[in-house]
């Protein structure tokens, strides 16, 4: 599910970290960061689908609540609950990873009643949801759609869902673009995941090389990088700027069968979303640069791309 630019954020993001520490690192420890964030994603995206599946099946609780009343009206007992079997939801609810990292990781602690139920009355009200309940028939279409609206039309723009995901998850911040996708995507797809390693195996292997390669690399990627700062104040240079330069440069010595093109798009789009305004100009012209001198020099040597997971 997390693509190669999600894992670079994560290897980036560990790296400054570590810098942020003064490289004051134990054995083991950058990979066990890099392991730490990958999890807290791997948490966040299922509590966020977790949070939607109860604002769904509040239906339920709704129409046992308002049939138990000591005077029902006709209306407390003809609640439509539609939704509690939508056929997206129990997909979700059936996959037994999904209920393995709620356990595991005590996601249910977090679960905030009152905005479930908050959230669930104003679905009630939508147009769209009206649509939903008066349409007898289960397309696969309008059944993801409806989960689609409670995530992106309900909680993303409630400021009072937002400061409960910060409280309970310090990489929101990092991540909030990264599970909007995440979480329509699955929503879209309604693939079988496991919940429980939303990174394959593959791309997890990457991560740790990367994360390895640039740390053991660093001497040598500085020597390469500070001959070409002389148009630069250095000082004033992000150490975020020097972080993704040193990844980039890595990816084109030591990652074969990733190419070149896509190495510093990647690491422009990078230093552009998460650094100075200046970054991806500075950038741009430092990869370019030292892409050239590589190249001229014969050091980077790069396998057929045509068979590469990118």
């Amino acid at each position: 599910m997390i693509s190669r630019r999600n894992i670079r954020v994560k290897v980036m993001q560990t790296l400054y970290a570590i810098d942020s520490i003064s490289n004051d690192t134990n054995p083991g420890e950058p990979e066990a960061i890099l392991t730490s964030k990958i999890q807290q994603s791997r948490n966040l995206f299922t509590y966020l689908i977790y949070l939607i599946t109860e604002i769904a099946r509040y239906a339920e609780t709704d129409a046992i609540q308002k049939a138990s009343k000591h005077l029902p009206t006709e209306n407390d007992l003809n609640i439509n609950t539609k939704i509690v079997g939508n056929n997206s939801l129990w997909k979700i609810l059936e996959n037994k990873s999904f209920h393995e990292v709620i356990k595991e990781s005590k996601l249910a602690h977090f679960i905030n009643t009152e905005f479930v139920k908050k959230t669930y009355k104003k679905l009630v009200e939508l147009p769209e949801y009206k649509n939903y309940i008066e349409d007898k028939s289960r397309e696969k279409k309008t059944e993801k759609k409806i989960l689609e609206i409670i995530f992106s039309n309900l909680m993303l723009p409630d400021e009072e869902f937002i400061s409960h995901i910060e409280e309970h998850f310090i990489n929101w911040d990092d991540d909030a673009e990264l599970m909007q996708t995440l979480v329509l995507n699955y929503l879209n797809k309604m693939s079988d995941i496991s919940f429980k390693e939303i990174v394959s195996t593959e791309k997890l292997d990457f991560a740790k090389d990367l994360l390895k390669t640039v740390i053991e690399k660093e001497s040598y990627s500085l020597e390469l990088i500070k001959p070409k700062l002389k148009n630069w104040d250095a000082d004033r240079i992000a150490s975020l700027d020097l972080i993704i330069l040193q990844m980039g440069i890595c990816e084109f010595l030591y990652f074969e069968t990733i190419p070149t093109k896509v190495t510093i798009n990647e690491y422009i789009d990078l230093a552009k979303e998460y650094s100075t305004p200046q970054s991806g100009q500075f950038v741009n012209g430092l990869l370019d640069n030292l892409h050239k001198e590589l190249t001229t020099g014969n050091k980077i040597h790069k396998k057929a791309f045509k068979n590469s997971t990118l």
